[in-house]
């Protein structure tokens, strides 16, 4: 696991944005990790970039509450995201992935349409923090690798959201570069 450190600061922001049902600072600290995982690679974060999304957008929707389970799934979510966080601080990695892995089991538990909603939100953070992912420079390849999911769903949502169309090497004409250097030397 890559900066241990900063996964714990997201885990322990997480617990507290879920208490006031701050949607926002949930995908910003979402976000936050996927810096980290573009850098390494590191699955752990993508694990945490994920579950805080998902959170999100489950949070989000007013409607999942509505449905039989929700109070006992919700329960069982921000448990394990607090046995993560504990197994992070006593260097307990193992047993961090395995409160992870445990989310995706709760999922498994649930039944009917809800069960079928709570799994298109995780499909859909995989596929939203893949493209963040992809955004960073990681190759196409590599980032549906690291999610679990195909280049071709990525390709489609990288597609609808422009990310494709940055053109990096866009510069300044000669002319603007040259004023540009005379007013920056004072000339």
């Amino acid at each position: 696991m890559q900066e241990k450190e900063n996964v714990i600061d997201i885990l322990e922001r997480t617990k507290e944005a879920v208490k006031k049902e701050d949607v926002i600072l949930l995908k910003e600290l979402s976000n936050k990790t996927i810096h980290s995982a573009s850098i390494y690679g590191d699955p752990d974060n993508v694990a945490v970039a994920v579950a805080v999304y998902a959170l999100s957008k489950i949070i989000e929707r007013k409607k999942y509450k509505e449905y039989r389970g929700w109070n006992l799934f919700f329960k069982n979510y921000i448990n394990c995201l607090d046995k993560a966080l504990a197994a992070l601080k006593s260097d307990s990695i193992e047993s961090f992935r395995q409160e992870i892995e445990h989310i995706n089991r709760e999922i498994s538990r649930l039944s009917g349409n809800f069960k079928r909603h709570i799994q298109d939100v995780f499909r859909k953070a995989m596929i939203n923090k893949a493209s963040r992912i992809y955004e960073h420079g990681v190759s196409m390849g590599q980032t549906a690798k690291l999610l679990g999911i195909t280049p071709w769903e990525l390709a489609e949502y990288a597609g609808g959201t422009g990310i494709p169309d940055v053109n990096l090497s866009i510069t300044l004409d000669v002319k603007k570069r040259i004023k540009n250097a005379v007013e920056f030397l004072g000339r």
